[in-house]
């Protein structure tokens, strides 16, 4: 139990070690916060030019006709995978390193989904329309949605995703904010009260509480393999070469993972010292979280092997057409940053010592997420530029309205994220005053 709460600490200890921090975070909080907000809004006005002159600044054509703003929305749904692994599959398995990093986890899952949900809106170019196509509603001519579509499984399974994690996350939230409105005054008080639906801290009230996080730990579960594999089959359910493989589903969920843990990391870290959270989430929870990481990035690893195995030994001349031009093309680039930045680097964790070095591992995790984002280019981009028709084929480069709302959508994510920092406990103080070691009681005679 040493290696979740220091001995020494108290239940006031708890709350008051981990409201200080939103009370004086550092100067660089407030430095990567306006940072952030700028980022965001050149994604806003990148997204104001593409409204108005049209997909074709996207540089979209034929046969590219998905590019970055689906590599994006890949990438931001696998980046919400690792939130809701750490937090409801670790809670079934009584996984106790998890409590310390599970409210980041949470939050980074929610605006993670939020900004995934952002780039189908993106992609369709005429917004306003957007939303009400992908509505299960008849339309003007009486043509309903088309449900056989793996597009609109997407709508489905991302809606429910976000549903059910948004729960999860703020009901866990329920008892810190009872703590923090007993803390304050006036209009907070009251706004913390409404939050906090009035919570007492009965046991009634913890007993339907426990009853109903498990219940959603368990929903959730689920949910882990579910949505990767149903945006998976956006790809494989297609006779592209490249696409048309049954590995993409357990392959994407593991590199969802990959990157959700790799993110989770890159952002606990520093976070840990804005808010002076060091004797909360300790040197334990960082190096079991760099554990998952390895084990994820050596499945990918093996994932990567197997299809260019399966295109081999299939005997179909373009799918191994398609893989050879991955490693030798003209976007091999692409392919060996992804291997090295997914498979190789992450070898470093089997040495203790350096899994236990945070600066290395800030580095690598940070690789690791750039590896995840050519991942997703690499499936998309080399799959569509060469199909079956030679004289159909293509050549596809980003253009930099489609990378301004790239890093406007990290602005964004960092944005929200950053502000439920401020104003909300980055970690979880009922979770940690569960797991403390109990207050001996004093007997009678000294004993």
């Amino acid at each position: 139990m040493s290696d979740l709460v220091a001995w020494d600490k108290t239940i006031s200890d708890v709350n008051e070690g981990i409201l200080v921090g939103l009370k004086k975070p550092h100067p660089a909080f407030y430095v990567a916060l306006s940072i952030s907000i700028v980022c965001m809004l050149l994604g806003a006005v990148c997204w104001g030019i593409l409204i108005t002159y049209g997909m074709g600044m996207a540089g979209l054509n034929n046969p590219v006709y998905w590019g970055v703003l689906i590599t994006d929305f890949v990438f931001w749904v696998g980046i919400g995978h690792a939130g809701t692994l750490i937090s409801a599959i670790l809670f079934l398995f009584r996984a106790k390193w998890r409590n310390s990093i599970n409210r980041s986890a949470e939050a980074m899952t929610v605006f993670a989904v939020i900004t995934a949900g952002l780039f189908p809106l993106i992609h369709v170019g005429r917004v306003w329309v957007a939303a009400y196509w992908m509505l299960p509603l008849p339309n003007t001519h009486n043509i309903w949605v088309n449900f056989r579509s793996p597009l609109m499984w997407d709508v489905f399974a991302i809606s429910t995703y976000l549903t059910v994690s948004l729960l999860f996350w703020y009901m866990g939230l329920v008892p810190d904010l009872a703590s923090m409105r007993d803390r304050v005054k006036g209009f907070k008080r009251i706004v913390f009260n409404f939050m906090s639906f009035g919570w007492t801290g009965s046991l009634r009230q913890w007993h339907h509480y426990e009853t109903g996080y498990g219940f959603l730990a368990a929903l959730a579960t689920p949910l882990v393999l579910s949505v990767h594999s149903i945006v998976s089959w956006d790809f494989a359910m297609s006779m592209q070469p490249g696409w048309h493989t049954t590995i993409f589903p357990p392959y994407f969920v593991a590199g969802a993972i990959l990157s959700g843990c790799a993110m989770v990391y890159s952002l606990v870290l520093p976070l840990r010292w804005m808010f002076h959270l060091e004797g909360f989430i300790r040197k334990e929870h960082l190096e079991a979280l760099i554990k998952l990481t390895l084990l994820t990035s050596t499945i990918v690893a093996y994932a990567y092997g197997v299809e260019f195995f399966v295109a081999w030994y299939s005997g179909n001349e373009y799918e191994w057409a398609i893989f050879q031009k991955r490693a030798a093309g003209p976007y091999a680039f692409y392919f060996w940053v992804m291997v090295a930045c997914n498979c190789v680097f992450p070898l470093l964790f089997w040495s203790r010592r350096l899994r236990t070095n945070p600066t290395v591992c800030f580095i690598v995790c940070l690789l690791v997420n750039v590896g995840m984002w050519f991942e997703r280019y690499n499936i998309i981009i080399s799959s569509l530029v060469e199909d079956f028709l030679p004289s159909a084929w293509g050549h596809y480069e980003p253009t930099w309205i489609e990378m301004g709302i790239t890093l406007g959508s990290f602005g964004w994510f960092f944005t929200w994220l950053l502000i439920f920092c401020r104003f909300f406990p980055l970690v979880s103080m009922s979770e940690l005053k569960l797991i403390m070691p109990k207050p001996l009681r004093r007997k009678a005679g000294g004993h």
